[in-house]
């Protein structure tokens, strides 16, 4: 298994991109506060991402080698560039952030993320998996350290499809099968799949052989107004035609994990491995049997599983934070191969360095989706995709459009045309 998860990564380093994969409301909730000073740092983190017993002990071991005390912020993912934006041009608001990959070479190129060129040996670059630190770049400068990868899988009530006569699907086809045999014969809701969840469209965009942009000459133009973006968002539009979910939400709006299945009977729904685990305890809080399974987006053939966006976060130091050099030094830390190993063991995440890769038993998140992640894909790792991501996105909006009756060619002509504004615009 673990031979398995090191090609996981390492299919990343030929792609040269990780897409970001968390998503949460919009607003930020914190456990400390203020930036940086002699005697304190302050670290944005994002929702779901750090164990609290990890984070804990992490910071009482910092603090115990260096007198510095740590306040961790938690953030939502929903508006952090514009909050990112913000801290990143006042001093003394942040000290080390969490970036989501795709975003990181957008901040770097705005020159509020520390240059830690100088201590890639320091930080263990040799040792990092490739394909991450693609992400963490930008002109042959080291702006970040990679911190973890994940990216979705199926998530599945296996009372409900044992009920329905469904079996595990291995293609694009077989899951319709499975989905109408679930609604033909169970009382539960096939599939839950919001109208925007192009994260998951995005998989069935590179299954095509279409992108969300290619380049042109100098620049890039929206590549969903394509044959293979208007089969993409066909096949999408046919599993979300098993689902009640509105057309105008995704998976954060509301929380589909903590919020969606444990209030509806849901055979089947797309997720993270830590959206899995929040499903798990919110249905056992609820009394309700928590009897999940797991599998990969199916391709539309059984030779291989579904492309999937392959996602992650990278770790920076704020250029003009209040302590510059203990950001560094708790940044350090958490990237190391000790704690994260301790962070492996205690998620159900991909580490950034083989030392740190746990053994996964056949059939849990963990082990699905390093098979799924052989698949990986990734956006345009460039400056201005970050600019196509910010709400409201133009892609999003298009999956809309399209699941409210809008033919796919005018709904994908006026995001591609977005699309091409805003990954040109510096």
């Amino acid at each position: 298994m673990k031979r398995k998860l090191i090609a996981a990564i390492g299919v990343a380093a030929m792609a040269a991109s990780v897409a970001a994969c968390g998503t949460g409301d919009d607003g930020g909730s914190s456990n400390g506060g203020g930036g940086g000073s002699d005697d304190a740092i302050t670290v944005w983190l994002m929702t779901g991402s750090a164990p609290d017993a990890w984070l804990e002990e992490l910071n009482t071991a910092f603090e115990d080698e260096h007198g510095v005390e740590v306040n961790v912020e938690i953030q939502e993912w929903n508006g952090i560039q514009e909050r990112v934006t913000t801290a990143l041009s006042e001093d003394g608001t942040v000290d080390v952030l969490e970036l989501g990959n795709t975003q990181t070479p957008a901040f770097a190129a705005t020159t509020g993320l520390a240059d830690l060129t100088d201590l890639k040996g320091d930080l263990g670059y040799d040792d990092w998996f490739q394909g991450p630190i693609a992400t963490a770049e930008l002109d042959g400068q080291l702006y970040a350290a990679p911190w973890y990868t994940a990216n979705r899988a199926v998530i599945y009530d296996k009372d409900v499809w044992e009920e329905a006569g469904a079996e595990v699907p291995t293609t694009r086809e077989e899951l319709v099968e499975a989905l109408q045999l679930i609604e033909d014969n169970t009382e539960a809701q096939p599939i839950y799949l919001p109208g925007q969840s192009y994260y998951v469209l995005g998989g069935f965009l590179w299954d095509e052989g279409g992108d969300f942009a290619v380049e042109d000459g100098d620049g890039w133009v929206g590549g969903l107004n394509t044959p293979e973006g208007e089969a993409a968002m066909a096949y999408y539009q046919e599993l979300q035609s098993f689902s009640d979910s509105p057309t105008d939400n995704d998976e954060a709006s509301p929380q589909q994990a903590t919020e969606v299945i444990p209030q509806s009977e849901i055979a089947t729904w797309i997720g993270l491995p830590w959206e899995a685990d929040g499903a798990i305890e919110a249905l056992t809080e609820a009394g309700r049997d928590a009897n999940l399974g797991y599998f990969p987006i199916p391709g539309k053939t059984a030779d291989e599983p579904g492309s999937v966006f392959l996602g992650g976060s990278n770790l920076a130091v704020a250029e003009r934070g209040g302590n510059k050099d203990m950001g560094v030094e708790w940044l350090k830390m958490a990237t190391s191969a000790e704690w994260m190993t301790k962070f492996a063991e205690a998620t159900p995440m991909l580490p950034n360095q083989e030392a740190a890769l746990p053994e996964a038993e056949e059939g849990s998140f963990v082990e699905v989706m390093g098979r799924a992640a052989d698949y990986g894909n990734f956006p345009p790792l460039v400056t201005g995709w970050a600019n196509v991501e910010v709400l409201p996105n133009p892609i999003k909006e298009m999956m809309t459009a399209v699941l409210n009756g809008e033919d796919h060619a005018d709904a994908a002509e006026t995001a591609d045309a977005e699309i091409t504004e805003r990954i040109n615009r510096d």
